[in-house]
């Protein structure tokens, strides 16, 4: 896929001689560098133990807004036209790149309208709103909101800030490598989120002209493959739907400049699916006291999750974003706890006669395990007469305890069985 660059002028390129360099990332940087915060790079000792790689995680959730996109939409906005200000811009995004496009429009008193899709996270709508944009839900998809923005736009006259696929936002983005390489310069890898390519191609081209033999993967949610996709096709694909908790990289379609750079400057974009982005948030929670949404782990979560593997490399993690919806956190949570056995759900037919559920209860208690909920079904023409369901949700410390109780329970001749999802 990739072609190394033979000296330092590592550039993005596009019919009609688009073109992203080393030098437009530094001009980027120089404006944007007292603007925003140049935020931390740590190395993690509980990610190295369970990778075996030498993480370095990049807090740019902590950037102002809350994720990387303020860089490129603050410096594409800088870079307008005066006599365009009045006409103001307008944006298409899924919540982050909205409250860049806002926080930017705001500090050169532009009006500024952003087009969301309907289902997109509260606490991105409140925030883009909050910084003075008008907000206008559409879609489910970014792709949905972008169609519409499109339709907006061509009324109004407002410019129109693309959230990915434009060399001034590409050239703001690059300045996280800047940072990062600055800060970790004998980095071996850069592991990136792609949703349409715009913050793994300005990072790319960074990257490579720093330090032509880094490695640099991309990883995109399975459920929303679109520049794997392509890549495999050997040109531009949409998809026909996407599905995946990382609404932030959740897009049909990479840009047509996002997809040149990736498919000359990126060694490989990878698939993790919504299991592993959850298990990585909920470590970062746990483990980091980060809380970081879905796209923003989806690098963390291939490493952890062993689709990309770097014993023994010093690899730089971009957490990019940290704009979760709370309400989500609590499910990210509850799914979390029960994939790892320690949230457990049980289903058994018991007499219905006095002191039957106290005596089951009672094996559960000796294990030392909590009862969160009870629930039974006692009338049904599935059940003998004289017999009910019970339903219990219990607190365990691990899988390992689950299947003891069951085989503690089987043993006392009842008939138990973990309960199933439907399918």
């Amino acid at each position: 896929m990739r072609v190394l660059q033979n000296d330092t002028t590592a550039q993005g390129t596009l019919e009609g001689h688009v073109t992203v360099t080393i030098a437009d990332i530094w001009k980027a940087y120089k404006f944007l560098k007292p603007l925003i915060h140049h935020t931390s790079l740590a190395p993690s000792r509980t990610f190295r133990e369970m990778t075996g790689a030498d993480i370095y995680l990049k807090a740019e959730h902590m950037q102002r807004s809350g994720s990387f996109k303020v860089r490129g939409a603050g410096y594409k906005i800088s870079r307008l036209p005066q006599e365009s200000y009045a006409a103001g811009v307008i944006a298409a995004s899924a919540g982050n790149h909205a409250q860049g496009v806002a926080i930017a429009a705001a500090q050169h008193h532009i009006p500024c309208t952003i087009v969301m899709p309907e289902n997109a996270p509260l606490a991105k709508v409140t925030a883009t709103q909050g910084y003075g944009a008008q907000v206008v839900l559409y879609g489910a998809t970014y792709d949905d909101a972008y169609q519409r923005c499109v339709e907006l736009q061509q009324e109004s006259g407002a410019t129109f800030i693309h959230a990915f696929d434009d060399p001034d936002v590409i050239a703001g983005q690059g300045t996280l490598a800047l940072e990062m390489l600055n800060d970790l310069p004998d980095a071996d890898a850069i592991i990136v989120p792609i949703g349409g390519g715009g913050l793994i191609s300005g990072i790319a081209i960074a990257a490579r002209a720093l330090k032509p033999d880094i490695t640099i993967i991309g990883v995109q949610a399975a459920g929303a493959a679109s520049c794997r996709s392509s890549l495999d096709s050997g040109s531009i694909q949409t998809l026909p739907a996407v599905n995946t908790i990382a609404d932030g990289i959740a897009v049909k379609r990479p840009g047509a400049l996002t997809y040149s750079i990736i498919e000359r400057l990126v060694d490989d974009v990878v698939l993790v699916d919504d299991e592993a982005i959850i298990n990585a948030v909920l470590l970062l929670m746990e483990r980091s006291k980060m809380l970081v949404e879905g796209a923003g782990a989806a690098a963390l979560a291939a490493l952890l999750s062993g689709v990309v593997k770097m014993p023994g490399k010093k690899v730089l993690v971009p957490l990019t974003g940290g704009n979760i919806d709370i309400n989500l956190v609590s499910r990210f949570i509850e799914h979390g706890l029960a994939s790892a056995g320690r949230y457990f759900v049980i289903h058994t037919r018991l007499t219905d006669r006095p002191g039957e559920l106290m005596r089951m209860l009672g094996i559960i208690s000796e294990m030392r395990i909590n009862v969160i909920d009870v629930r039974y079904q006692r009338i049904s023409s599935r059940l003998p007469i004289m017999q009910r369901e019970e339903t219990i949700t219990l607190e365990t410390r691990n899988r390992e305890q689950c299947d003891e109780l069951l085989r503690r329970l089987r043993a006392d001749g009842y008939l138990v069985e973990e309960a199933q999802t439907l399918y």
